[in-house]
């Protein structure tokens, strides 16, 4: 098994490509991401072939239901099944969002704003300790898209992340395209946000397409990445050096074949930003 990836880019590894990198003798990414969730408990086919897909590529992990931002503990059922899944796969560590998810013991299917405030940032912060003595797993956290404000804010956003952070002994998977939607949202300046975070605790980046809707920027995953956020990658990695950057796409997905020319993409800008490209790794 290759080991787990610490440079270069990876790609979200979707069900509509699956069997074309089961069939591809080799595909050149870094890793390969996934939502544990789609996975977990599951028999047959889906979790054989991603097996089949660990033995090539190294995964890493990024989730959907632990409610980080929540009131609610999660179920021990989950948590067990996650942590299964988590040392099944061999992963370097797990993220979920920096939100709340759940509401009255029912999933909302959607993440939404916290409140920055310095209780909130104490509770998570003591939610994310309780879940990596439970998987057993380094945690890290992924700032969000918000489309309305969490509530009266006693802290800027960027320093409510690096609080939890600090608290929580986390790392952070920096989405910057979700930085970019919020900035243009709420007419707001994306690297103001950027050098107010402590970019040394950032363990991945996160790079995708979002959409306009009416008058908002909508992070929908279903599109190319745009140049703005490409020169925001750029910004960070050059601050942060070569860490994992992952390409998401999980709707409108096109062809593999157009994922991975845009995958070379993101790539270049890597290598321009850091002078590391695929090139230095070590082979398998």
């Amino acid at each position: 098994m290759r080991p787990a990836s610490k440079r270069g880019v990876g790609l979200g590894l979707r069900w509509e490509f699956l069997d074309e990198v089961l069939a591809s003798p080799w595909i050149d990414v870094a890793f390969f991401e996934i939502s544990p969730e789609n996975y977990m408990e599951r028999g047959g086919y889906y979790p054989a072939a991603l097996e089949r897909v660990r033995e090539r590529y190294p995964i890493h992990t990024h989730g959907l239901s632990l409610d980080l931002g929540g009131t609610d503990a999660p179920s021990r059922d989950y948590l067990r099944s996650l942590r299964a899944e988590l040392h099944r796969l061999g992963v370097p560590f797990h993220s979920d969002h920096l939100a709340f998810s759940r509401a009255a013991g029912h999933a909302l299917h959607e993440f939404f704003p916290l409140k920055w405030s310095r209780s909130n940032a104490a509770r998570v912060a003591d939610r994310l300790r309780a879940a990596e003595d439970v998987l057993g797993v380094p945690m890290a956290i992924e700032n969000v898209t918000a489309y309305v404000h969490g509530g009266r804010a006693e802290m800027p956003e960027a320093e409510f992340i690096g609080t939890v952070l600090e608290l929580s002994g986390a790392g952070l998977v920096l989405d910057v395209n979700n930085a970019y939607v919020n900035a243009r949202n709420f007419d707001t300046d994306p690297l103001d946000f950027l050098r107010a975070l402590p970019l040394h605790r950032v363990v991945e980046i996160h790079v995708a397409g979002h959409e306009r809707q009416g008058e908002l920027l909508v992070d929908t995953h279903g599109a190319r990445v745009c140049e703005p956020v490409l020169n925001l990658l750029a910004w960070v990695l050059e601050r942060t050096g070569p860490i994992p950057v992952l390409l998401e796409r999980d709707n409108n997905v096109p062809a593999l074949s157009e994922l991975l020319a845009e995958l070379h993409d993101v790539r270049a800008v890597y290598a321009r930003a850091t002078g590391w490209s695929a090139a230095d790794a070590i082979p398998a």
